[in-house]
């Protein structure tokens, strides 16, 4: 099989898969809107900040794998750094998030029209609301589409917000797209699915959002793979914390999608000064709403990844009572830290849990079942050091290797 692959921005798990088909000889080319040469001279010349944003746009492939179409991605960075928000603020917005993936498509569909048959491209693989002009080319051109569906499908997940936009109407503006996607983005959601010769996912939680007609397709489910553990991070990292309080860590977009109004409100059943919530993420509504829904909680702002497994290890559990996911990769790496899990079914991660070892499972939509987790931690704080322990040994076992490989060998079954 010879690939010809497309993500507009690149993560951990792009990455995963680039390195992946390239180890068996797969990958013919990827496109993306911004790449740079991690290696390049002048990236040391720009502030730290800025740097650092530009190396997550590396890829692991040789220059002439890899193709860029950057010009409306930059406009819409320099367009957030300048304030210039009238052009990104929603989806019809000139440089907004929706105008890139659309444009970014765009350009893909032409390159594979001019390079299919020169470089024998066999499939094309694509990413959710970047893929509808690309895969419509490729099948004029008798090509197979790869789908890479990383959340819940928008019919599941479109459903489960709107029901929490009414059980909860003082958190529906946090829910954003969620309820708010237009109904052309959502048909071109749909196009790219029914285009679809094969579907990846990362988890459970995704297969069973899918619509009854696309479940008869090929699937491939295979878990995200964890970061790897620092250099020099000692084992039992538990050891170095010695907190007052029992501190409980959520990190995501501050928002009801990821259960932080169950959060909130377990919080106010529990009624108890020996706990800290330390909440970490970007605010989709000002402060002053947060805190008038749970005033005493120690918020931090998004920080450099680094930064980010700095502060799990000084805190004890991590709790996501997420709604709607795919499959939150920040669960793994708040066990890669040594914290135990209180998640639930819908984060993607039951295989993570192994229950009172690893961590909790809670229903969705529970601030009781979440409070008596919270409850249980806090009578029964000798034992975390060993659950923190123990979900770190089980993330290890989750590589991106792993889920690389995963992904081409059921590709190369497809295919052959």
């Amino acid at each position: 099989m010879k690939i010809f692959m497309s993500h507009p921005t690149g993560n951990s798990n792009v990455r995963a898969i680039i390195e992946a088909l390239n180890k068996a000889d797969s990958l013919e080319e990827f496109n993306t809107t911004i790449a740079v040469n991690p290696r390049a001279p002048w990236l040391k010349l720009l502030p730290n900040e800025m740097s650092k944003q530009l190396l997550r746009r590396t890829f692991p492939i040789k220059s002439k794998q890899l193709i860029i179409h950057p010009s409306l991605e930059l406009a819409r960075l320099i367009s957030l750094k300048a304030g210039f928000f009238k052009l990104i603020k929603d989806e019809n917005s000139w440089a907004s998030l929706d105008s890139v993936y659309k444009s970014f498509d765009k350009a893909v569909a032409n390159r594979l029209q001019k390079v299919a048959k020169k470089k024998q491209i066999t499939a094309v693989y694509g990413y959710e609301d970047g893929a509808l002009n690309t895969f419509k080319k490729a099948k004029e051109l008798g090509l197979k589409c790869i789908y890479d569906l990383p959340i819940a499908y928008w019919e599941t997940a479109r459903k489960l917000m709107l029901e929490e936009a009414a059980r909860l109407p003082a958190w529906a503006h946090t829910l954003a797209g969620g309820i708010t996607d237009s109904e052309e983005k959502l048909e071109r959601k749909k196009q790219e699915l029914e285009l679809a010769d094969i579907i990846i996912g990362p988890g459970e939680f995704v297969k069973q959002s899918l619509p009854e007609w696309a479940k008869t397709k090929p699937v491939i489910m295979t878990p995200f793979g964890s970061p790897d553990r620092e250099k020099g991070l000692p084992r039992n990292i538990y050891s170095r914390k010695n907190n007052a309080k029992l501190r409980v860590l959520f990190a995501g977009s501050l928002s009801q999608r990821k259960g932080l109004g169950d959060l909130f409100a377990a919080m106010k059943l529990l009624k108890r000064s020996d706990i800290e919530l330390v909440v970490m993420g970007s605010p989709i509504g000002p402060m002053d709403f947060y805190r008038q829904q749970l005033p005493d909680f120690t918020y931090m702002p998004n920080r450099p990844h680094s930064e980010v497994l700095a502060l799990m290890r000084s805190c004890d559990v991590f709790c996501l009572p997420s709604i709607v996911e795919g499959r939150a990769l920040v669960m793994q790496e708040a066990m890669s830290q040594g914290l135990p899990l209180i998640i639930t079914r819908n984060t993607g991660g039951t295989d993570l849990i192994k229950e009172g070892y690893t961590g909790f499972l809670v229903p969705i939509r529970s601030p009781e079942g979440i409070a008596a987790k919270l409850n249980w931690f806090l009578e029964n704080r000798s034992i975390i050091p060993a659950m923190g322990r123990m979900a770190q040994r089980y993330a290890a076992e989750y590589t991106w290797e792993g889920y690389g490989a995963n992904v081409v060998s059921g590709l190369s079954d497809f295919f052959n």
